[in-house]
């Protein structure tokens, strides 16, 4: 795993196409407020999962395993074909990558991967990405647009244009698609077969696209996962990670 795949590999499961219904009618302030979307809650989450990494080069496939504390860390190890190959460890602070395969390790902090996307990544992003939760806090200049069976809630924060696509029904958001002005990089988010876990509906599949300006020309990463496996509750779980004298950070 180098540099540009770990990069890319969180600032899109981290942290995650257009719509093509007519938009009937702007809801005003009062719908706006009323429109409560249904988020995961928990204290502790614990998930299994496939995962597809591609871009135009390779592609990918691991499973991982998922451990969350609420606000407070997230842990994932990486497997393939049984050998585990990696793990990554996200707190408030920063985020640390392992290799065991190239025996390295890589660790970010979140201004570095802000100013890199020009989207302001934190661990909450992160966290909210992982569960299908909504990714950014309501505020009053959000607008709501209502469609047949979806509300479109649109959002801006700095340079970053966000659509929300909600179902209408379950009160789910079903997509998220952002895009920064300045350089045009957009991450596209597609959840779906939302399943209970505890008393709320859970995406057990999704798709992260992120297309992003470098300098060798536009990049284009897909990350698929399907969980196989999804809980939440408060029983404490561990946390298990450390870093071997012998690897190199890079």
């Amino acid at each position: 795993m180098n540099k540009l795949h770990a990069v890319l590999l969180l600032a899109s499961v981290l942290i995650i196409s257009s719509c093509s219904r007519r938009s009937v009618g702007n809801v005003g302030t009062t719908a706006k407020k009323e429109l409560k979307i249904e988020s995961i809650d928990f204290e502790y989450f614990h998930g299994k999962a496939r995962m597809v990494l591609r871009d135009a080069n390779k592609e990918r496939e691991v499973k991982a395993n998922i451990r969350v504390r609420k606000d407070s860390v997230i842990w994932m190890t990486f497997s393939v074909i049984g050998v585990q190959g990696g793990k990554a460890l996200i707190n408030k602070d920063s985020i640390t990558i392992v290799s065991n395969v190239d025996k390295e390790y890589y660790v970010f902090d979140y201004n570095e991967l802000s100013k890199k996307f020009n989207f302001p990544i934190n661990y909450d992003v992160i966290q909210a990405s992982l569960l299908g939760n909504p990714i950014i806090k309501r505020s009053e200049e959000d607008v709501v647009d209502e469609m047949s069976s979806m509300y479109l809630l649109r959002q801006k924060t700095g340079t970053v244009d966000v659509v929300n696509f909600v179902n209408a029904a379950s009160l789910k958001v079903e997509k998220i698609e952002l895009k920064e002005s300045d350089s045009n990089n957009t991450l596209n988010i597609n959840y779906s077969n939302f399943q209970p876990v505890g008393d709320k509906l859970f995406p057990y599949n999704g798709t992260i696209s992120l297309f992003y300006k470098a300098a060798s020309g536009l990049l284009n990463t897909t990350i698929i996962f399907e969980y196989n496996k999804a809980e939440v509750g408060d029983r404490e779980l561990r946390f298990p990670f450390n870093i071997p004298k012998k690897y190199d950070r890079r």
